[in-house]
């Protein structure tokens, strides 16, 4: 049930931005692979929705990063990212050449546009969205979607659901499987340790073991 007290309200409105914005066609209005201009001004728009947030936080709520999860990382904590990549990976391997192919679906088309790119175009897609839809997804939506329904449960699955469903617009239906099968153990992960720099570790493994190795 959504708490509609005075903090909350403005907490509202910036949920239901931050989670409508990503979810907008983004890629195909910027042409993303049309050439390297149109890379950089897809990747700029998502730097500037990501460092609105983090300003959000800061200077209209005037409360601290670590209030979206950004906390001190120890060994532990750098290990159970780096665990939770190799797991992930692990996940989306079995998806790729078990499930899809099963299903007769493929992103070939799409993968192949994407390593066709620059490499130094690819290092900042991976690093951007390790960060910024770990601030978008987890950190914040999680965080404040707490706040707003008072209940981590429901704030996680509607980040989940949104995060699965906001893929479509650039990978097609196919990727459901993909972005919701990450999605959920980036959601868990979260939510187990409510650390959004450990999320961060293993959302960089994972797209960089896909698209810097390939």
């Amino acid at each position: 049930m959504l708490r509609t007290d005075q903090r909350s309200a403005p907490t509202i409105v910036a949920l239901l931005l931050i989670l409508t914005i990503p979810g907008l066609p983004l890629s195909k209005w910027e042409n993303e692979f049309a050439g390297v201009g149109h890379l950089v001004g897809y990747e700029i728009i998502w730097w500037i929705l990501t460092l609105s947030v983090l300003f959000y936080v800061q200077y209209v709520e005037l409360r601290s990063l670590s209030s979206i999860g950004f906390r001190n990382v120890s060994l532990q904590d750098l290990l159970i990212g780096l665990g939770a990549g190799i797991v992930m990976i692990a996940g989306f391997a079995g998806i790729y050449y078990g499930v899809l192919p099963a299903m007769h679906l493929s992103e070939s088309s799409q993968v192949n546009q994407l390593i066709a790119t620059p490499f130094w175009w690819r290092l900042i897609s991976v690093v951007r969205a390790a960060i910024g839809e770990e601030v978008i997804f987890r950190g914040f939506a999680i965080e404040r979607g707490r706040e707003v329904f008072g209940s981590l449960r429901i704030a996680s699955a509607l980040s989940w659901i949104v995060f699965t469903l906001e893929h479509i617009t650039t990978w097609g239906w196919s990727h459901v499987l993909i972005a919701g099968f990450g999605g959920l153990l980036l959601t868990l992960l979260y939510v187990w340790r409510r650390n959004l720099w450990i999320n961060i570790i293993a959302h960089f493994i994972v797209d960089g073991a896909s698209v810097l190795l390939a």
